[in-house]
Parts: C-alpha cells; structure tokens; sequence
C-alpha cells in the first residue's frame, strides 16, 4: 500500500502564504485522516538571522525636516585668512616677483605693505617678505606681486636656489612707515565669500501586492518582527517584510545616493532622473578620504588623520561608524598603548579587577583635543550590502552642528552636520506615505482582484561642512 501524495510534493513556498503545494486537502479524498506519520510542525517562526533591519544610523546623528521644494540650497563660509599655493617664483631679474594663478575661483586680494611668509613645500625653507607691488590694483587685475625680502637678498639666489617646484605663501599682517597714509588704491577690500551646496531629494517607492484568493486562506505564522512587534500574522507577513525592507532603503538611498551624470541627456526614464548625493558621495567629492587605513598598525596612521582635521574645522567630538574588523583593530590599538605605563589606558572599569567581567572593548577614547565615541555600523557588516565587499571600513561623522545661511530664510541657522529634507507641505506629507489600493479587504478603488499596499518617500540628504568627514576606504575607486 502506498500514500498518495507522497510527503515529498510539499513544497514549501518562498512567502508566509498557503498555496495548493504546501498544504494537505481533504476534499478530494487524495489526503485522509487516517494518515498517521504527518511532520510535526513548528508554527513559531525562527529567528536565525537576528535583527535583520539596517536603519538607525541617520537617526543617530542627524535630524529630519520638511521642505518644499525640488532642490535644498545651503552656503557654507569659507576660510578667513588669506593664502595660496602653486605660487610661481620668477627668475633672473624678477627672482623677487611672486605670481598667484588666478583663475576662476582664485582672486589675488594682497595689498601693498602686506606681510607674507613664503614657504617651500618640499624642503621647509620659508622667507618673510613685504608687499611693494601687487597686481591686484591694476586694471585689469593679474596675480603678480613683487616682495621685498626682510633679510635683504633676493628670493631665488638666498633662499630657494634649488626649488624644485612652486612656493606656497599667506599674509600675516602688514607693515607700514610712520606718519604715512594709505594710497588710494592701494589696499584691496576683502569681501567676504561663501560656497554654495545643493542637493535634489529622490522619489523612493515599494508595493506588495496579494491577490484575494489568497487572503481567503488562513495560515497563520507567529512571528517576531524587526519593529518590536510580535504576535501572529497570516498573508501580511510578506507585507511586513516588505515595510521593513522599504524603510531600510530611506536610509540607503541616502548614503548611496549618486548624482545622475546623464540625468538630460537622453530620453530615457534613466536619462532623466537626477539622482541626489548621499554620504559616501559627498564625502568623496567635498571631504576627506583615507585609503588602506589600518588601526592595528598603531597611533601614527590615525594622528596623521588627527592632523588633517586640524586644517579643516576640528570638531572636537567625533563618532567612529566602523565595520567589524576596524572596530576591533581601534581595539588592539588602544590596548597596545597601555601596558600599566602613565598615560595608557585599561580595558574596563579598574583596570579589569578580578571581582568583574573581563572587558575588551572601548566605546570612547580622546586623543590630543579630539573626543571620539565608536560603535559598530551594521550596514557595513551585513552580507547583503557593504559586508559582501568590505571596500569601506567606517567612517567618521562630527557630532554637533554647524552655522549656514538659508537662502529661504535669509539668516544664518544651525543645523546637525547630517540631516534629512523630506517633500512636505500642508496639503501632502512625503516623509512616508503608505496607502492601499485594489479591491480586497474592504478597499474598493479599482477592479483589480488583489491588495496593493504601496510605500513612497521623497528626501535628500544634507551633508553639510563635508570637509570634517573622513571615509576610511580599503581600496581606491
């Protein structure tokens, strides 16, 4: 005597859903009740990956505020004092002419009588001068100025006789006679600049879709979802997923997001999407980048990034979103500095006494005038998005905020480093819009035998004052 069918035509289906290969009928006579070697089946779901949802790091650091329109618009100031580099040094008879390459955005505002320090990049010789002409008066204006070194001897035959390239020079002050007045013309009026950012937001959209023969069967599953609730749940189950894995992408899109370099060009959908700059983009293109950094080679390599943020707007507190194995190499780096010496650190509070748990790993640290606070980044880990590569091992953010002015408001307004602009006004809120269409479950808006559940967002990321950012990549691309 055989069973028809045998248990090997159940098949299990990809969705949390009752088909006619996954379950036993009893209408038809094939499946019986006198069947007595049925699975046991477990009807809680298990749990093997964990929380598998991406987002929190935007919420962790930024903010999220409407706007109304198709681009956001930001100034940023630029720096106060006055330098450049790739000055030219003349020769033979004009070893003391000094020439700036203007151009576009490089104006020459030195004046005469201005003090300046010339500075050779490659071997560190520097000289002091004073400003006895300056192309910056004439008409048109040109980059020249002639200096007068303070030592006495010309520029090329003193100091840099064997520069092998251009010099770098910035004003210091000024130096005038007693009693003298200033020319007209002779001092050029510094009007203050600022650099202008944009972004466009992106239109996000997902749909789940079951068709009302399948909502008629009831097969419920007790589940346990990213979002902190549990209990049972029959054909929504998928939907569920679906509104997780939609919210994980309002996080994404913004730290992926690229500008469309074809966006116009054709005639294409593609062609005219403009796309919008996430993080790692904007970090790339208006920050800092440190490629093959490496905790566990020590303290040198992160002083070096340490010293570039001097240069830039040295916030004091940072946060350090790393993967796994740079946040366990900041941990091998920290604790190589300790070894009971004045001044290291310890793993754990008292030094990891005997009547405590054995700690081995920081969560905050401070080096020089900088405060960093580390923790673990799971989008970076994870096998389905940036942990299938590895290509980025963290990067770090600036906590606080930052002063720009808006264009809208017309003052200067605060606003964190990082921080979203969804589409939103009285009539329509895009931040996150879910809506149900078809003709199931008591909604009726079209003929369609079936339930759409439809999710949409439109938002931009903010990257303001990108230049104290730093992206710790692998490799270069």
């Amino acid at each position: 005597m055989s069973l028809t069918p045998q248990f090997g035509s159940l098949v299990p289906s990809q969705k949390q859903q009752l088909l006619q290969s996954n379950y036993l009928q009893f209408n038809d006579g094939t499946n019986d009740f006198a069947q007595q070697y049925l699975p046991e089946i477990y009807e809680q779901e298990v749990e093997r990956y964990g929380n598998r949802t991406l987002s929190g790091f935007l919420r962790m650091v930024g903010a999220e505020m409407p706007m109304t329109s198709d681009q956001v618009i930001w100034s940023e100031q630029n720096r106060l004092h006055i330098s450049y580099e790739n000055v030219v040094l003349g020769a033979g008879a004009a070893v003391n002419l000094l020439t700036i390459p203007v151009g576009a955005n490089i104006t020459n505002v030195i004046s005469v009588n201005d003090t300046i320090v010339i500075l050779d990049p490659a071997s560190g010789i520097e000289a002091k001068a004073l400003v006895t002409a300056s192309g910056a008066t004439a008409a048109p204006a040109t980059g020249a100025i002639t200096v007068q070194p303070y030592s006495g001897a010309a520029l090329g035959a003193t100091f840099f006789a064997g520069l092998g390239g251009n010099v770098k020079i910035f004003v210091y002050g000024s130096d005038y006679a007693k009693g003298s007045s200033i020319a007209t013309g002779d001092r050029v009026s510094v009007t203050p600049s600022f650099t202008q950012f944009s972004n466009s937001p992106v239109i996000i959209r997902n749909q789940y879709t079951v068709s009302g023969s399948d909502m008629a069967q009831i097969g419920w599953v007790e589940v346990a979802t990213e979002d902190g609730t549990s209990g049972y749940l029959w054909y929504l189950k998928a939907e569920s997923e679906t509104r997780l894995r939609f919210e994980d992408y309002l996080e994404m899109a913004m730290v992926e997001g690229e500008y469309n370099q074809n966006a116009g060009a054709g005639a294409t959908q593609t062609d005219k999407l403009p796309g919008t700059q996430g993080l790692f983009s904007a970090i790339q293109t208006r920050g800092n980048v440190e490629v093959g950094f490496t905790a566990a080679a020590g303290l040198d390599e992160f002083d070096a990034i340490l010293k570039n943020l001097d240069t830039q707007g040295a916030i004091e507190e940072n946060m350090l979103f790393l993967n796994r194995q740079t946040a366990l190499d900041f941990d091998d780096m920290l604790a190589a500095i300790s070894a009971g010496q004045s001044g290291g650190t310890a793993f754990g509070l008292f030094e990891n006494s005997e009547e405590m748990a054995l700690n081995l790993g920081f969560s905050g640290f401070r080096r020089g005038s900088y405060d960093f606070y580390k923790t673990d980044w799971k989008y970076l880990n994870d096998a389905t998005t940036r942990g299938m590569v590895g290509d980025i091992d963290g990067v770090i953010v600036p906590a606080g905020t930052s002063t720009v002015y808006d264009q809208m408001l017309g003052q200067n307004i605060s606003r964190p480093f990082l921080h979203i602009r969804y589409r939103a006004s009285e009539a329509d809120d895009r931040k996150m819009k879910s809506w149900i269409t078809g003709s199931v479950g008591g909604n009726y808006t079209s003929d369609e035998d079936a339930m759409n559940v439809h999710f949409l967002s439109e938002r931009a990321l903010c990257v303001q004052a990108a230049n104290n950012f730093v992206l710790l990549k692998t490799v270069t691309s």
